[in-house]
């Protein structure tokens, strides 16, 4: 080896690769899961509000049916339970505002299929709120009318 000859430099590596802008697999893969949180938090607040929703009618719901038990009063109970069923009808469908007497009453069994309040203790709704006074089965009155929001609002669908 000749020290007076030309001197040979060492193999130079390239620099490593920039952190930034990321290749366009991770852009694409940022864009998926940017589209899923979104989805993801609409689902999660059409949930909570459909809950929170439901839980107000229950709970007024539960407020008429305490009162009744305080005043004993079935006028009073019929009164608080139609208007009740009436604004979470309201919710299903918007035509069940306009609907009266035996067809409001079907609307109620439809959405139960089952005829409780054409044929049973829910026809005291078409004329007890009317009554000076009225004896009406207040237990069964209660049940059906808490077993009808229940299933009513879980198909309540609630556009975010």
């Amino acid at each position: 080896m000749n020290a007076d000859g030309p001197q040979l430099r060492d193999i130079h590596m390239p620099p490593d690769p920039s952190w930034w802008p990321p290749a366009p697999g991770w852009w694409l893969l940022a864009l998926v899961v940017i589209v899923l949180v979104l989805w993801a938090g609409r689902l999660l607040l059409r949930t909570l509000r459909r809950r929170l929703w439901r839980r107000r009618v229950l709970a007024e719901f539960d407020q008429a049916v305490a009162a009744h038990a305080a005043a004993d009063n079935g006028v009073e109970l019929a009164t608080e339970v139609s208007a009740v069923l009436r604004r979470a009808g309201r919710l299903l469908d918007a035509r069940s505002v306009a609907l009266q007497g035996e067809a409001w009453l079907k609307f109620l069994d439809d959405r139960m299929r089952g005829s409780e309040f054409c044929s049973g203790v829910g026809r005291v709704l078409l004329d007890a709120p009317y009554r000076p006074r009225a004896e009406i089965d207040a237990p069964a009155l209660i049940a059906l009318s808490r077993r009808w929001l229940q299933h009513a609002l879980g198909e309540v669908d609630l556009h975010a």
